[in-house]
């Protein structure tokens, strides 16, 4: 998994409404929590509901999901989970973004700044790092007095 410090890898990815994505493109806007899933993964759906609220919040931090399964299968799981926010399709045959980023386990999270660097990364679900990119963007991403778990593992 990609450390703090490091440069994370320029992609091109496609949008579930087939445009072309680049990284450079995204973090232009400013910088971007890049969180990388699989459908099947039950830490994934989870996560994702709470991605949604800092998006939601029109917080300074996009919000970019990168999925390893297949279009159809990726729709479905927004539709479910009231996704929104911009998901990318990585290619399921070779995983060529989730590999350049040394992913491991999934959901991985991965706070870009607009130069590039990862400010941020987390395996699995941590309520510290949203907590962090919640006080960055000005969004209240837990709810007063609901019981959120610091981390599960993805």
């Amino acid at each position: 998994m990609l450390p703090v410090g490091a440069h994370a890898p320029e992609f091109q990815l496609p949008d579930l409404g087939g445009t072309q994505r680049t990284l450079v493109g995204i973090v232009a806007n400013g910088p971007a929590l890049v969180a990388f899933f699989k459908v099947s993964c039950p830490v994934c759906q989870y996560t994702f509901p709470f991605l949604e609220r800092l998006h939601q919040g029109a917080g300074t931090v996009q919000i970019v999901a990168i999925s390893q399964d297949k279009a159809g299968a990726t729709e479905e799981f927004c539709r479910e989970f009231g996704v929104t926010f911009t998901t990318l399709l990585d290619d399921p045959k070779n995983y060529a973004v989730s590999n350049a980023f040394a992913i491991a386990n999934v959901p991985s999270l991965f706070l870009i700044e607009a130069d590039g660097s990862v400010s941020a990364s987390e395996s699995g679900f941590s309520r510290r790092i949203l907590e962090t990119v919640g006080e960055r963007a000005g969004v209240y991403v837990f709810l007063p007095g609901e019981s959120v778990p610091e981390s599960r593992p993805g």
